[in-house]
């Protein structure tokens, strides 16, 4: 009987999370002022990364199915919004 482990329970997992919360703690106790200086190049470097490792269902065949799904269900809330809106607006005759 194999048991799934993922990587961070096996012990080299273990010892990279030693390995990167000691990383940390000497950027930020030793090197502080280094990092602050950086800390905008940082963000900025943020965004691309974002783009490149967050959007990983680019170019899947299901793409566009997912898009009509999406646009049909966006059109029956704002529908079902419209109407709540209507429903709870008070008519003229109650003012």
């Amino acid at each position: 009987m194999t048991s799934n482990r993922t990587f961070w329970r096996t012990p080299k997992g273990y010892s990279a999370l030693v390995l990167i919360a000691a990383v940390t703690y000497f950027l930020l106790m030793e090197h502080r002022a280094h990092l602050f200086y950086a800390l905008p190049f940082l963000i900025l470097l943020l965004c691309p990364m974002m783009h490149i490792f967050m959007h990983g269902g680019h170019g899947e065949a299901s793409h566009g199915q997912s898009d009509a799904s999406d646009n049909e269900a966006y059109r029956k809330g704002v529908e079902d919004g419209r109407r709540q809106t209507l429903d709870q607006t008070p008519s003229e005759t109650e003012r």
